[in-house]
Parts: structure tokens; C-alpha cells; sequence
């Protein structure tokens, strides 16, 4: 297996810094990284770098951030590295300029089973679906996003105490796995592809919003708990409470609740707090007012009457 394979390594947030460990560790020669520029953040707005950076200089690996990924001397300076292939792990989208570079040509890990779940956030959307299995995929880029030749797949199962932070885990892992598999395969000239079935793209996976994570208590108990689920603990679903946001980011089911109607609540102000849906009701575990910490709910109602 040709180990001198030059590899340009592309990719942001933690999500992406496991696939770039593993190809490290195993020996593989990444030449360079590609990175978001560094975020000011805070009070004081300090420049703060990637999670991909900070693991790249960890390796010496040169890491590049560049704004516009048409500028003509970024394409310039990747064109220096002369990158046989390019890893995509939780990237933005590339022009085909950058993804056309390499002689064997780029692939992009994602957090689904292709083509189900297309999109920005794939780990999320299976959840609020109330998905029971889903996966990672790699696949080669070309000009339509995520729709590439399918390399590898492998299955996850999405167990009922999941949310979006354990099930982010678990495939971080598991891609890192495929891509180092991919890598492997690539070197050794023997990857075979398969188109993407289209009749197999159920849902698409958009970008997360403020307004896809209100609570609309019309909406059955279960499909109001996926939602829980699958925003928990980022960016969290909110309802209002008292005339102020309230984050919940963890329900569980019941039995409806007689005489109240969807978003009407009953609690004893000690131990409980259950909120009538559409169809069903649930008891709310832990939550967070505006302008409060999280709090179990038991915790919530010491200070907080309702």
C-alpha cells in the first residue's frame, strides 16, 4: 500500500478532527490542511482557531484558511502541494476549481446514508424524524452537493435514550473509521463506486434555525420528543414559559393529560411538570429559562413557581 499518497485534509469543527487523527496515526502523509478562518469570540472578541487547526499544529501539518476558495492565490498555493486526493470532512461547499485538483480526484465524509438526509445537518434531522438507524458515507464530490458516487457505508443504529450530542459522537467515530478505510482503498487502487439511488433520498437534512427549533405542542408527544432529542444539547428546542424562552433538553412520554388542551401544563411545583401535545404528554426532565443555568426539573420548580 503507497503510504506517500499526498493528502490534503479539509475540515472545521470537532466532528472533523478524529478523521484527521486517524490518518495521522496511521502513518498516511497529509501535506496540508484546510480550515474555516479563525472566530473572534467573546467579550473581548479574541481570534480563536478551529478545532481542525488547533489537531493540525499539534502534527506540524501547514494549515491554510483561506476566505475565498476561488481567490487565484489560494488556488495557487493548494496547486504547490500537489495532493493526489482531497478528505472532506464537515467543510464548506467547494468550487469545482478546488475539488477537480487532484489526479484521484476529492471525497467528503457525511453523517447519513446516503442519499437520505442530503444536507447540513443529517444527525439532527434523523432524530426529529424519529429515525431508528442511519449511518456515515463516503462519496467522491462532484457538482451537486452530496450527491457524488457512494465509496463506503456503514449502518448506525439510533437507540430511543440517543440525542443529537451521543448520536454526534458515535458517527464521528465511526466516519473516522471509513475515511481511514477509503484512504486505504484509494492507495491501493482498488475503489469501486455506486451511484447515488435517487429512489432511496426520503428526506432532506436543512440547515438548523431558530424557528425549526420552536415547540409547536399542536404536534404528538413523540414527534414534539424527537425534536427534543435531536436539538439536545445544541442548539436545544424552546418553547415559552412564564412569557420567557425556555430550552428543554430533556422530556419524556406519558399518558395524556384530561381536560387540558395542547401547550396547557399541570405540575405540583415540587417534582413535575407534564405539558399536554396533540396527542399524548410529556414530562419535562431538564430545562432552562431565559436568563437562568439548565436545571432538572425538580431543581427548576424549588425556584421557580408555576
Amino acid at each position: 500500500m503507497n503510504k506517500d499518497l499526498r493528502i490534503i485534509y479539509m475540515g472545521t469543527p470537532e466532528f472533523a478532527v478524529p478523521s484527521l487523527e486517524i490518518l495521522v496515526e496511521n502513518g498516511w502523509n497529509v501535506v496540508a490542511v484546510i480550515t474555516a478562518p479563525d472566530k473572534p469570540k467573546g467579550r473581548g472578541q479574541k481570534l480563536i482557531p478551529s478545532a481542525v487547526k488547533v489537531a493540525a499544529e499539534k502534527h506540524d501539518i501547514p494549515v491554510l484558511q483561506p476566505t475565498n476558495l476561488k481567490a487565484p492565490d489560494f488556488i495557487e498555493e493548494l496547486k504547490s502541494y500537489q495532493a493526489d486526493i482531497q478528505v472532506v470532512v464537515a467543510f464548506r461547499m467547494l468550487p469545482e476549481v478546488v475539488w477537480n485538483m487532484p489526479p484521484k480526484g476529492t471525497f467528503n465524509l457525511h453523517a447519513s446514508l446516503l442519499p437520505n438526509y442530503r444536507g447540513a445537518a443529517p444527525i439532527n434531522w434523523a432524530i426529529i424524524n424519529g429515525e431508528k438507524e442511519t449511518g456515515v458515507t463516503t462519496f467522491f464530490l462532484k457538482h451537486e452537493i452530496d450527491t457524488g458516487s457512494i465509496i463506503f457505508q456503514e449502518k448506525e443504529p439510533i437507540l430511543s435514550e440517543d440525542n443529537i450530542g451521543s448520536l454526534y459522537e458515535k458517527l464521528m467515530k465511526r466516519g473516522s473509521k471509513l475515511v481511514l478505510k477509503t484512504i486505504e482503498e484509494v492507495a491501493k487502487g482498488k475503489v469501486t463506486t455506486a451511484i447515488q439511488d435517487e429512489s432511496l433520498a426520503h428526506h432532506h437534512a436543512p440547515k438548523i434555525f431558530k424557528e425549526t427549533c420552536e415547540i409547536n405542542w399542536e404536534k404528538s408527544a413523540i414527534d414534539v420528543h424527537n425534536l427534543v432529542r435531536g436539538l439536545s444539547p445544541y442548539p436545544a428546542a424552546w418553547t415559552t414559559l412564564n412569557e420567557k424562552i425556555c430550552k428543554i433538553y430533556e422530556s419524556s412520554l406519558i399518558e395524556s393529560l384530561p381536560d387540558k388542551v395542547p401547550g396547557e401544563f399541570e405540575t405540583d411545583n415540587k417534582t413535575y411538570l407534564h405539558i399536554q401535545t396533540g396527542k399524548g404528554a410529556l414530562s419535562i426532565k431538564e430545562l432552562q429559562l431565559q436568563g437562568k443555568k439548565r436545571m432538572n426539573i425538580d431543581e427548576f420548580l424549588r425556584g421557580n413557581k408555576l
